[in-house]
């Protein structure tokens, strides 16, 4: 199905701000066909002005569609609907005519002018299925009578509300509770499920009659200044969204002045209940919370460990065991490094890049001459289970390098360079760490090499991080260590 910008722009003459425009009112659309039980299709004139071509279709949550197929992208010439001309052509709203006979289906077609800065830039087809028509009931007749007003607005270019950006996938509609007010903010209608979710907040009485900025405001816990700019908002003055605790209940409010004529003569107030919601995004933030408390506390304990392996090692008079525990305290540290990332993050993913940038800075503190450490390309955002054993085999990769690569005094290279890339579904990470150094020493294999480094990497590698490990020499001069591993897509 092609969008609304593709057709409007290839169709018609409509600027770019006119899009704009239609974008914002259908953005608010759903709340008109919701309150008038009817599809809305509309159509705008194209570019010789012989045609309409539908570019936008909204079905009513409310009530039975009067189009089961798709009308956007139809074009159809000027004189086919009368109600479509006289509509674009007198910039009134058109209700006359009898209804129309779909597929054995009465439906009641109006036609509501859209205007904006005095040009009627289209026509929207309100199509009302009547074969379930009764005789309304009182939230039935409020739902019509404020979708009557909010039609009025849009044929004078009231509405929708340029200052209010809406996120409809968060805003209450029509159904989740609503209330209408008259001039004074004094409630007129309140649906059933607005008086419970008042109800929720702790009111006792009825709320017809009552003024409900005044009502919202003593159910809501005091809040000094702020209490009036509720208050005008709750009854209904401005465009506005707001959220009001109390008594253990939150309710979400939106508040959409009517003024059909010019004049504001009430209000809709749409809310919804959002205390189950509210209060599960408390219970993820407190166990977020708890989470990154637990990496920080981790990270405490293991540079503790770290400390006291420095103290011991500080202690031996054997310089064998002073470089293994010193070993020991880069290991630790690098599993450090990962839960302080942690701590720092919502989710268990971490940056690896950050990561790996710290471990080259670590690692680089025991090179044994003036040896430039760098990084290249990028590693991305990977998951905890895989950063935390991914920064030991790096650590121990670059430790190595360090260490045999260069003699006392001497000056080189160790380059880390990351390539990300393959199938979404299969995602690889490919890191090789290159040194200009010595080299390997000759019939070396770091297959069956016994020294606990290697086998460290072996085995995370191959056993947590399910890939490969291999180390040749460099063409040149140098050693030339690569790990592959598969990753997740990270979106």
């Amino acid at each position: 199905m092609p969008s609304m910008n593709d057709l409007v722009r290839q169709h018609t003459a409509l600027s770019e701000s006119d899009l704009e425009w239609l974008h914002l009112l259908v953005s608010e659309w759903q709340l008109l066909s919701d309150l008038s039980f009817a599809d809305l299709v509309l159509w705008v004139p194209t570019l010789d002005g012989t045609r309409y071509v539908s570019v936008a279709q909204m079905r009513p949550n409310t009530g039975p569609t009067s189009y089961q197929d798709d009308m956007v992208g139809h074009l159809v010439p000027r004189g086919r609907r009368p109600l479509l001309d006289a509509a674009l052509d007198e910039g009134r709203i058109v209700r006359e005519g009898d209804p129309e006979w779909r597929e054995e289906v009465p439906v009641r077609v109006e036609s509501i002018p859209v205007r904006r800065d005095g040009r009627v830039l289209g026509v929207i087809a309100r199509n009302t299925n009547l074969l379930t028509v009764r005789t309304p009931s009182r939230l039935e007749l409020t739902y019509l009578q404020s979708a009557s007003d909010l039609a009025q607005m849009i044929a004078a270019g009231a509405f929708p509300f340029p200052e209010q950006q809406v996120d409809m996938d968060a805003s209450p509609r029509a159904g989740d509770g609503l209330i209408r007010l008259d001039a004074d903010g004094v409630v007129q209608y309140a649906s059933p499920n607005a008086l419970s979710a008042y109800h929720r907040l702790g009111l006792a009485a009825d709320l017809v009659g009552q003024h409900l900025g005044q009502i919202t405001a003593e159910l809501a816990p005091s809040r000094g200044p702020v209490d009036e700019a509720l208050i005008k908002l709750a009854s209904g003055y401005a465009p506005r969204e707001t959220e009001v605790e109390g008594n253990g209940g939150v309710i979400q409010l939106r508040a959409i002045p009517l003024k059909p004529k010019g004049a504001r003569i009430g209000s809709l107030v749409l809310l919804r209940d959002v205390t189950e919601l509210r209060r599960r995004e408390r219970e993820l933030m407190t166990k977020d919370a708890t989470i990154r408390e637990i990496h920080h506390r981790v990270k405490n304990n293991l540079q503790t460990v770290a400390a006291l392996l420095r103290l011991q090692a500080r202690r031996m008079d054997s310089v064998r065991g002073r470089a293994a525990l010193g070993e020991a305290v880069r290991r630790v540290g690098s599993i450090a490094i990962v839960h302080e990332t942690l701590s720092q993050n919502l989710d268990e993913r971490v940056e690896f890049d950050e990561i790996a940038d710290r471990v080259l800075a670590m690692v680089a503190e025991i090179s044994p001459g003036k040896v430039d450490c760098r990084r290249t390309g990028r590693c991305g955002i990977l998951d905890a289970e895989v950063a935390t054993p991914l920064s030991m085999v790096l650590t121990e990769v670059l430790q190595n390098a360090l260490e045999h690569a260069f003699a006392p005094g001497e000056s080189g290279t160790v380059e880390v360079s990351a390539v990300r890339g393959g199938p979404r579904s299969a995602e690889r990470l490919l890191i090789t760490v290159q040194d200009d150094g010595r080299g390997l020493p000759e019939g070396f294999d770091p297959k069956t090499a016994g020294n606990l480094g290697l086998q460290i990497i072996r085995t995370l590698v191959e056993g947590e991080l399910g890939g490969t490990f291999d180390m040749k020499p460099a063409a040149g001069r140098g050693t030339r260590a690569v790990l592959d591993i598969p990753v997740r897509s990270q979106k």
